[in-house]
Parts: structure tokens; C-alpha cells; sequence
């Protein structure tokens, strides 16, 4: 790593902690009465913990809002389609359930641009330029998210967070962030065809380019 991306990465640093903590102190209220409509919708816990990878793989808790019902194989809930309520369905598409992941940010699991964070079990399944989304932290946001979201493919995905990876900057990330707002006002790509977020990812070929 050079000297300027050490600078790129200890200013996004400072930023991240300063958006972070802002956003958790300002949205305190949102917060409260989100965490209360969860208890109330879906019981609880009302947030959602999982381990994601981060960067260079480390793994760690990803926090959030929950949007679904538990697992009850008596009443059918098995599948995440089935298990989202359409409270749930609101959350995700205002993003309020992502006003946890803050803690993340703040933390220093995420950055607030970066790739998303997937399931552990997709890690072994990454060919080794994929795996390159993983040199730096997920992000709450990032360039796949304001290009398509869940509405691209698995691969469109993958070819985006790597060109990210190498064509990082404080400008791009302004501009990614600005894009979000827009995304979440519009609601776009929330989930792919017929799922309730994305298919399972199974394992794909190198992504091209991105130009």
C-alpha cells in the first residue's frame, strides 16, 4: 500500500467515524421508535446479528434491524420469501434497517462506501478475483448498490465491487453516497425477480472490466 492510498484510507476513516456517530446521535429517536415497531411486527430480538467477512476476510458481527420472522417449519416459514413481512418489505426499501450498521462503521468492521458484506459460506465459492472485493471494508453502501442493487446478476455485482476496489477515492465515494440517496428515494432494485433479495449465490466466473 503507497503512501497516497494510506492517505485516501486514514481520511475515509475520519469520515466514516464522524458520519457514523453523527447519524447515531441525530437519528437517536428513528432509532428508538424503529426498534420499537420491530418488537412490536416480527417480537424479538429486534435486531439482526450474522457474521460477515470483511476486509482480508475477518470475520465479524453484522448488525441490523430484523425484517423477518423467525424459522417455523409448522406454519411454512422456511424460505426468506415467506418470512418477510411487508413491514419488513418497508424497512428494507426506506433502508431504515440498515440504521444499526452504524455501530459497524463506527466500529471499524465497515467503511460507509465499499462492497456489501455476503454470507461466510460464499467466501470459499469466490474465484480469486472476486475474492479481491476483500482488500477493504464492506461497505454500507457501494457502487453495485446504486448501479442495480439487487437487480443485477451475481456477476455484474462481483465486476463492479472489484473496479471499486481499484478505483477508489474520496471523490468516487461522495458520488456513491449523493447516488444511495437517490436509490433508497426511488426504491430501486430492492430485491431480483421472484426473490425475496438475491438467489443463492453459487459460484461464477472471473468479472470483466468495468469501465
Amino acid at each position: 500500500m503507497n503512501a497516497a492510498t494510506r492517505t485516501q484510507d486514514a481520511v475515509q476513516r475520519t469520515v466514516d467515524i464522524c458520519v457514523a456517530a453523527t447519524i447515531l446521535v441525530v437519528l437517536c429517536p428513528v432509532l428508538l421508535a424503529v426498534a420499537a415497531l420491530v418488537a412490536v411486527a416480527l417480537g424479538r430480538p429486534v435486531l439482526f446479528r450474522q457474521p460477515r467477512p470483511g476486509r482480508q476476510g475477518r470475520v465479524f458481527t453484522l448488525v441490523k434491524f430484523r425484517t423477518m420472522l423467525d424459522v417455523d417449519e409448522k406454519r411454512g416459514l422456511i424460505a426468506d420469501a415467506d418470512r418477510l413481512t411487508a413491514f419488513g418489505r418497508v424497512l428494507r426499501a426506506t433502508s431504515l434497517d440498515e440504521l444499526p450498521t452504524m455501530w459497524n462503521v463506527l466500529r471499524g468492521d465497515m467503511s460507509l462506501v465499499g462492497p456489501r458484506p455476503l454470507l461466510l459460506r460464499y467466501v470459499e465459492r469466490y474465484t480469486p478475483e472476486q475474492a479481491r472485493r476483500h482488500l477493504v471494508r464492506p461497505g454500507v453502501t457501494g457502487l453495485a448498490q446504486v448501479r442495480g442493487r439487487n437487480a443485477l446478476s451475481w456477476e455484474e455485482k462481483f465486476s463492479l465491487d472489484v473496479w471499486y476496489v481499484d478505483h477508489r477515492s474520496i471523490a468516487l465515494n461522495a458520488r456513491i453516497c449523493a447516488e444511495t440517496i437517490l436509490t433508497v428515494l426511488r426504491r430501486d432494485g430492492i430485491a431480483a425477480a421472484d426473490e425475496a433479495t438475491m438467489p443463492e449465490f453459487t459460484g461464477g466466473t472471473p468479472p470483466i472490466g468495468h469501465s
